[in-house]
């Protein structure tokens, strides 16, 4: 009897070690967003508190394509507008098509703020557009990341103008290694 608790008080220790990584890849083994080899769930949502990986930044580069439409941001805010939500369900459906492409969301800033901050800025713009073409269906584990803060300015002039064309998330697209552009 002495042996058998031993054991099983062994087996939950062992069982509470389990580290989110070894999860996260278990995950990684199966289908889409940790569903089963041969199930389609790329329309499914993702459930609160799931993470999905994104795709490697490694390799050949990310290109602009005309066909996916940049989204404009408010002065420092990271939200989307009603028009940024309809230009992204455009994106994302031609997204969706391309599979054998993945994605890079840019976000940036105008070049109002410190570096930090508008570095942080751009990576929440950039997140907020990968968690809503997630929403969308498109597999996260296709669609990166990266911040360029106030690096990667279209205009320099100091007006609204001009700084309303800087604060945006881009979407570029690549050839996934070992297949053709879609």
């Amino acid at each position: 009897m002495k042996k058998l608790l031993s054991f099983a008080l062994a087996a939950a220790v062992l069982a509470a070690c389990t580290t989110p990584q070894a999860k996260k890849n278990s995950l990684s083994k199966n289908g889409k967003n940790g569903a089963a080899a041969g199930e389609n769930t790329e329309a499914a949502p993702l459930p609160p508190g799931a993470e999905v990986v994104e795709a490697s930044l490694r390799g050949s580069g990310f290109d602009v394509d005309p066909d996916i439409q940049p989204v404009r941001f408010d002065y420092d805010s990271a939200q989307l507008s009603p028009e940024s939500l309809d230009v992204l369900k455009a994106n994302a459906a031609l997204m969706k098509t391309r599979k054998g492409s993945d994605f890079l969301v840019a976000g940036n800033c105008d070049d109002r703020g410190t570096v930090a901050y508008n570095l942080a800025l751009g990576q929440k713009r950039a997140k907020e557009v990968r968690d809503y073409y997630i929403r969308l269906g498109v597999d996260g584990r296709r669609v990166a990341t990266i911040s360029y803060g106030k690096e990667q300015q279209m205009c320099a002039e100091q007006t609204e103008e001009c700084w309303s064309k800087n604060r945006r998330a881009v979407t570029g697209v690549r050839a996934k290694a070992g297949t053709a552009a879609q």
